[in-house]
């Protein structure tokens, strides 16, 4: 959301709309990776490339908020009122979800799980958040009250915890102790930084070819990490996949910094341009909460070799995202499917 009065950032909404799609080819391109063996050789890899580029869209959704709430000041009732926001979808979408499994994808799911376990998959997102919104006030408080020295030390620990965290769960263990603010997740991470980057966008000493060289090693070597160890294993490996792996944190930020920067930070298209960014964003988490919707419904009837991934692939991602598009547009036409949204 941004602030009456204050112009938005289409350098950040240029994010945020390449991030809606990236995470529905997330879903469709993880479900033809995981049939690896049953799928053709070049079709695992061709599904592979797309899922590891499109992995940088979670991250950007985290430093989105992060760069949009970090280090303002603001009341304690608008916090209140995001929270609400957020648990009031979390509430309905599981109900949607609960039903839609239970009765149509038969899919059994015991309610008694539901503050452990989301009823679909991706409401991960919605579990993570709200603890977020939890402690952002206080965040933001921490935030306004420290000097770039005092960011930058705070970065390294940070990073130093989640490197920490990734490696030991290599390892199939856990701290003993969490760090404190940023837990055993890397989350809140990545809410700081989105904002650090954001903040700093002008001072950071990376140029933008450098910023796309580094990008594009650490996606290749996540890529080259997981098609080597899942040949070797005989299945999808996705554990150099997950958020907290170094090369992934390192090319999501390397991402959101070069296209934060794109024309030199002031990104502006036309106002017919501006209308259609806008109407599209103001979309994106309504699309992010209804595509599976329709990918399950492509899963209950299709198996991955089916159709071929070169064809499928792509064509289930412009499919869903325009369905969930209309179906949210139309949605968000009422006052409460604007609430749930």
């Amino acid at each position: 959301m941004r602030q009456p009065g204050k112009k938005r950032d289409y350098n950040l909404e240029l994010i945020r709309m390449c991030s809606f799609m990236m995470v529905i080819a997330i879903h469709v391109s993880n479900y033809f990776c995981r049939a690896y063996g049953q799928i053709t050789d070049s079709e695992y890899v061709f599904s592979l490339i797309i899922d590891t580029l499109a992995r940088v869209s979670v991250p950007c959704f985290f430093m989105i908020t992060g760069a949009l709430l970090l280090g303002r000041a603001e009341p304690l009732e608008k916090h209140g009122k995001r929270l609400l926001h957020f648990l009031g979808a979390l509430i309905v979408w599981s109900a949607v979800y609960y039903v839609w499994n239970t009765f149509y994808m038969g899919t059994d799911y015991d309610l008694r799980e539901i503050l452990y376990t989301p009823t679909e998959a991706h409401l991960w997102y919605l579990y993570a958040m709200i603890p977020i919104y939890f402690v952002l006030p206080f965040f933001q408080i921490m935030c306004r009250n420290m000097d770039m020295k005092m960011e930058r030390v705070f970065l390294i620990v940070i990073t130093a915890a989640v490197v920490f965290n990734y490696v030991v769960s290599l390892q199939n263990g856990e701290p003993y102790y969490d760090l404190p603010l940023i837990g055993d997740r890397v989350y809140s991470f990545y809410v700081f930084i989105g904002y650090f980057i954001y903040k700093y966008r002008k001072h950071i000493r990376v140029s933008q070819r450098m910023a796309a060289v580094i990008f594009s090693i650490c996606m290749a070597a996540t890529f080259a990490v997981t098609l080597g160890l899942t040949t070797a294993a005989g299945e999808h490996y996705e554990r150099a996949l997950e958020y907290g792996s170094p090369f992934l944190v390192l090319g999501s930020a390397m991402f959101f910094l070069f296209v934060i920067r794109l024309k030199k930070s002031e990104f502006n298209p036309s106002e017919k341009a501006q209308r259609r960014i806008d109407l599209v964003c103001g979309c994106s988490f309504g699309i992010y909460l209804i595509h599976i919707l329709f990918l399950d419904n492509y899963k209950k009837y299709m198996e991955p070799t089916d159709l071929s991934a070169w064809i499928a692939v792509p064509g289930l991602i412009v499919t869903i995202g325009a369905a969930s598009f209309v179906c949210v547009w139309l949605l968000r036409r009422s006052r409460w499917g604007r609430k749930i949204t």
